[in-house]
């Protein structure tokens, strides 16, 4: 047989075995909906801090301060300990992005044990460590992450393993997220202290301004932007520039620095005075929230993606204001006096209309 002849029955035998492969995945996709999954042989080989998977974890304590709260996965949802009902999705959202980062963010240095005295602990912020969070899994083993301060150049937090005899500079974003779930959670739950009447679910912000970096303010058509300066302190954003290159430094007015964290400070302990009722497509335009008066953005440290949006409607009599949590939270009311108090700062710093 010719080599000519060869090829073409090889050919004759190929076409009709390659029909019906792709018959076999039609097939497959009519009955599944989906293309098939490809699983690889090759082990996923977690680089973060630890081995556990996200989903392994169980419960997680979280401390900071003379303050903590627990928070506990039950059918497959976060709920906190000693409340009913399961998380918002954006504190579950935070929480699951803070188990995520530990288990696949590499260290950016590791400082071993033969670079350490016990003394250097306290200049990482690790004696005590400014935020400890103890994961523990099904069946029942547990890591405890102690966070520390900032590097002297703020783009790492010093970080250690409970038990491991060194420190790692883990990235800025990794504590972020422990500190703004555990504000949440907090904040939801309320504290137990002397205030606790005040404070919890009634409190407008799902988070509190100590964790807030960036406030956007949109009124009568116009935006405006405060963010805090390296040492915290509160400036007007004016312009846009890209700050990826990590070379512009803002300072802050004092004087102004002192009106804004006022005024936000206030708007901190924002409380609902009624609660209407879900957000009902058909009566959003009743409360003026489809085109809102002012609406509210917050944002933590490096986030392109807001927190929390608020926003404020029209008038529900002389002394409240419908309000919401956009997109999915339910409609309440809150004091005038509320959404006046960020309108006069606006003026205050010549950005009113």
């Amino acid at each position: 047989m010719t080599d000519g002849a060869a090829e073409r029955g090889m050919t004759r035998w190929l076409m009709p075995l390659l029909a019906v492969c792709l018959l076999a995945l039609l097939g497959v996709l009519i009955v599944s909906g989906r293309w098939p999954e490809l699983r690889s042989k090759v082990a996923f080989a977690p680089k973060g801090l630890v081995t556990i998977a996200p989903a392994d974890a169980r419960r997680v304590e979280i401390r900071s301060g003379r303050g903590s709260v627990v928070l506990l996965r039950k059918a497959g949802e976060w709920m906190i300990e000693g409340m009913d009902g399961a998380v918002p999705a954006e504190l579950g959202s935070h929480l699951e992005t803070a188990l995520r980062l530990v288990a696949v963010s590499e260290p950016a240095r590791e400082i071993p044990a033969a670079e350490l005295a016990v003394e250097k602990f306290a200049a990482f912020g690790l004696d005590p460590p400014a935020t400890v969070a103890v994961i523990e899994t099904a069946d029942g083993s547990t890591i405890s992450v102690n966070l520390g301060a900032l590097n002297p150049a703020s783009t790492s937090h010093y970080v250690r393993i409970a038990g491991r005899p060194a420190v790692y500079l883990m990235p800025r974003h990794f504590g972020e997220e422990w500190w703004v779930t555990f504000d949440m959670a907090r904040r939801l739950r309320g504290p137990t202290g002397p205030d606790a009447a005040s404070r919890g679910k009634s409190l407008l912000l799902p988070i509190s301004v100590a964790q807030v970096w960036a406030f956007e303010i949109v009124f009568a058509g116009k935006l405006t932007r405060f963010e805090r300066d390296i040492d915290g302190n509160w400036f007007r954003h004016l312009g846009q520039h890209n700050h990826a290159a990590g070379n512009v430094v803002h300072v802050a007015d004092p004087e102004q620095a002192r009106v804004i964290d006022a005024a936000l400070r206030a708007f901190d302990s924002a409380a609902v005075e009624t609660r209407v009722g879900p957000a009902d497509p058909s009566q959003v335009a009743r409360y003026g929230l489809n085109l809102p008066t002012l609406i509210v953005l917050v944002f933590s440290r490096d986030a392109a993606a807001p927190l929390a949006r608020l926003e404020f409607g029209v008038s529900a009599d002389s002394l409240d204001r419908y309000a919401r949590l956009a997109p999915n939270g339910a409609v309440v009311t809150v004091a005038e006096f509320e959404m006046r108090r960020l309108t006069e700062l606006l003026r205050a710093i010549g950005a009113g209309s």
